[in-house]
């Protein structure tokens, strides 16, 4: 997380005007490097003495039971293994909230969503919100876009995507033909959507 782009997101938000809750977007592909962005751009934010939140986008996966319903199991983390309308309730109902509310947050090791598995207080000035899809420019993610005073896009070559996200997946226990049969017909099959089909954000960082 560089200084200059936690002073420059810093004066955009300044820049917003005071007196209501702020939501941030940090979007990108799989393998991007949002999710530990966010926490980093959350961490500056309160050390410049704001206080602020991460929401995590997976949090809203559907569970492996609905996956495995519908035949999506082998495509989890597609668009549309999402509860899309269950996050924009979410981000509305916090928009105005004068009391605690519980969010969601994904358990990767236990590859399941748990629920109001994280408090975002009442006195939360920012909350940034992570996910790969949040600037997706198709139904039913579109309607996401109005709910973000500031969006930011973390972008990176397909072959530090690969590279990551095999790590990634080999971690968990998948073995190497495992791991790159999800990296390529999955992540990177929702890469290449993100890429093509999302809104520009104000800001992109090169990660």
């Amino acid at each position: 997380m560089t200084p200059v782009i936690a002073q420059d997101v810093l004066a955009r938000i300044a820049a917003l005007g005071g007196g209501t809750r702020r939501f941030i977007a940090v979007a990108g592909p799989p393998g991007s490097g949002k999710s530990t962005y966010a926490d980093a751009l959350c961490a500056a934010l309160i050390a410049q003495g704001l206080r602020a939140a991460v929401l995590p986008m997976d949090g809203y996966h559907y569970d492996n039971a609905i996956l495995d319903q519908r035949g999506w199991r082998d495509r989890k983390g597609a668009p549309h293994t999402f509860d899309v309308a269950a996050l924009e309730q979410d981000l509305q109902r916090l928009r105005h909230a004068d009391r605690s509310l519980f969010v969601p947050v994904f358990d990767r090791a236990q590859d399941l969503s748990r629920a109001f598995g994280r408090e975002i207080p009442p006195d939360c000035d920012i909350i940034v919100v992570e996910g790969n899809y949040l600037l997706l420019d198709v139904a039913p993610w579109h309607a996401l876009r109005g709910l973000f005073d500031l969006t930011l896009f973390c972008a990176v070559a397909d072959a530090v995507v690969i590279e990551r996200l095999t790590v990634r997946w080999r971690s968990y226990g998948l073995s190497e033909a495992e791991a790159t049969k999800k990296v390529f017909e999955n992540d990177l099959l929702n890469a290449a959507l993100i890429d093509h089909h999302s809104v520009p954000a104000d800001l992109t960082i090169e990660t």
